[in-house]
């Protein structure tokens, strides 16, 4: 859902009291919709996420943790040159509209003090985040020029003006008897109606106010009696008053665990298989609520260069791979042109140049007739000698190919591998490490590294309930470096059959391994594979052997390894048993 003014107006209240004569100490643009702002306090220190993403826009105080880029973009060394150092006065609210205001006294570059004004609008997908001083924009997150808007423009050193507001009423600053009389000259269900009347709230608010009034009953609002009437605005009271009070920051999870709503009261429309979750603040609500969606969209905005790039490459070698089979299939047909060869070499004494085929005995078919095809270009015996040369280089290129596919089957399945990686890396780091490792492979023939070099990330690490240790690779390397350097003899082995996956290795300190560690391993094996989210809930094959019994081909590409001495066993992954084992 999209953040109402009602909301944001408590959120904004919020900020107003935690971050009052709070200082900037940074400025961060992880992603090209977001700024990151921490301040500091005379006792805390706190970041303020300030979001114009259409899906999720917002301002609220987050503890995620983000990565940034390797360099700043424009807007955000702009907003470092004119806001560090600045001391936050006010924030506040423009009545009845989704913007918020943070208001800093700043220094520029002559040593004076002067007000600058953040304005976060957060409306859907015009959300934008402008700098002002002065009444002038200094510059805008998403530039608006003449060709975008007609309306209004947002660019350098144009006066700020606040966007149209809508001609309908905002829901708290209007009685409740003009909400529902307005409301009832429309042929719309109540919560319809009310949608349409008011601004300020969004549909789940007047949801609640026509539940409350009717007891969850449909009715059409033109037909509405003067008792219904009574109890409609009885109900929007009553949600006005909440509000007016602070409110209760709510949000709404779905009978499948899907965020689908929050608010700022306890909603009573939605059953009892709906989870209803009170907040502390309406802050910790926005980032309770958003978290999650966004690190997905960060991250997926991050890859999808790479991961249209790997595919590609999958896509490219697919086809090559059909193209040698079908070739290979045509030179299957290569002893047709060694007989012709032998039959016009038996028979040049009836052939003569000129002629366009001819016809002889099949000794090979019982003297069969077969007519053999000619170039008039050559004579009897030279068109001979090119059958016979075109069969040889049949016959080459058959061998030739029989190698090929197999070492195109190998790219497939490795190419395939780092495109699972791609969809689960866990950030930029992991990101790096797979372009550096295609870098490697000559798959990508440009890669810089601009940033420090970066400390390579750890496995990922388990703890078993028997107490043994379980590491995870994160991608190829990885994998290689656990299952051929780290692991030795005795550590237990697992990798799902026949998909890209992690390889497990279980550290066996030189015991016996028992079955509930195996057991998780391969389940641990099955979460971190293509084929978790494939067939959730299906038992998947898994295999498993003493690291001593693996070894690499010379050639091989990384994570690809051969094993022959090995136990397949059939899991079903544990819902949160990857959570329940992560080494703290």
């Amino acid at each position: 859902m999209a953040l109402d003014a009602a909301t944001l107006e408590l959120t904004a209240r919020e900020l107003k009291t935690v971050l009052a004569d709070a200082k900037i100490a940074k400025l961060f643009e992880p992603t090209r919709d977001e700024l990151v702002i921490t301040l500091r306090t005379r006792t805390d220190t706190y970041a303020l996420l300030l979001s114009a993403r259409s899906g999720s826009a917002r301002v609220c105080l987050t503890e995620e943790t983000f990565e940034n880029p390797e360099t700043p973009p424009s807007f955000c060394m702009l907003m470092r040159k004119h806001l560090t150092g600045g001391k936050l006065l006010d924030v506040r609210m423009e009545p009845g509209d989704r913007i918020v205001y943070f208001d800093f006294q700043c220094t520029n570059e002559m040593g004076d003090l002067v007000r600058n004004t953040l304005c976060a609008e957060l409306m859907g997908r015009y959300s934008n985040l402008v700098l002002v001083q002065n009444g002038k924009i200094i510059d805008a997150l998403k530039r608006v020029d003449f060709e975008d808007s007609d309306i209004r423009q947002l660019l350098p050193g144009l006066p700020y003006t606040t966007p149209p507001k809508p001609a309908r009423p905002d829901f708290l600053q209007v009685s409740s008897a003009s909400i529902v009389a307005a409301a009832c000259q429309r042929d719309l269900p109540v919560a319809d109606a009310l949608n349409k009347t008011v601004a300020g709230v969004g549909p789940v608010v007047c949801r609640e106010a026509a539940w409350r009034a009717f007891d969850g009953e449909h009715l059409i609002a033109n037909e509405l009696t003067e008792e219904q009437k009574r109890r409609l605005m009885a109900s929007i009271d009553e949600l006005k008053e909440e509000h007016d009070n602070g409110g209760c920051p709510c949000s709404v999870t779905d009978p499948e665990g899907k965020p689908i709503e929050y608010t700022f009261f306890r909603p009573q429309q939605y059953g009892e298989k709906y989870l209803i979750k009170e907040w502390p603040s309406f802050n910790a609500m926005l980032e309770g609520y958003y978290a999650e969606k966004d690190r997905a969209e960060r991250l997926r905005t991050k890859s999808k260069e790479l991961h249209k790039a790997v595919h590609n490459m999958y896509e490219r070698a697919v086809r090559k791979q059909a193209a040698r089979k079908e070739e290979l299939a045509a030179s299957g047909k290569s002893e047709k042109l060694r007989l012709y060869g032998e039959l016009l070499s038996a028979n040049l004494y009836l052939a003569e140049k000129g002629m366009k085929s001819i016809t002889v005995q099949n000794w090979y078919d019982d003297g069969k007739e077969v007519t053999i095809p000619l170039d008039l270009r050559f004579t009897p015996s030279q068109n001979a000698q090119s059958f016979f040369k075109n069969y040889k280089k049949k016959q080459t290129a058959a061998r030739m190919l029989v190698d090929l596919l197999a070492e195109g089957e190998k790219e497939i399945a490795y190419l395939e591998t780092v495109l699972y990686e791609v969809e689960t890396a866990s950030g930029e780091a992991a990101l790096n490490e797979i372009r550096m490792e295609l870098k490697n492979q000559g798959y990508l023939k440009y890669y810089k590294q601009r940033d420090k070099k970066q400390k390579p990330a750890d496995f990922l690490r388990f703890v078993s309930s028997d107490g043994f240790e379980i590491l995870v690779g994160r991608n190829n390397a990885q994998n290689d470096k656990l299952t051929l350097h780290t692991a030795r003899g005795k550590d237990l082995w697992f990798h799902v059959q026949k998909a890209p996956g992690s390889h497990v290795v279980v550290m066996s300190r030189g015991e016996d391994i028992p079955d509930t560690t195996k057991q998780e391993a391969a389940e641990l094996a099955v979460i971190h594979s293509s084929a978790y989210k494939a067939g959730a809930g299906a038992k998947v094959a898994v295999d498993t052997t003493e690291v001593k019994n693996i070894w690499k081909a010379n050639g091989a590409k990384p994570g690809m390894v051969l094993y022959e001495v090995y136990t397949t066993v059939y899991v079903t992954p544990r819902d949160g048993l990857a959570e329940q084992l992560k080494k703290k």
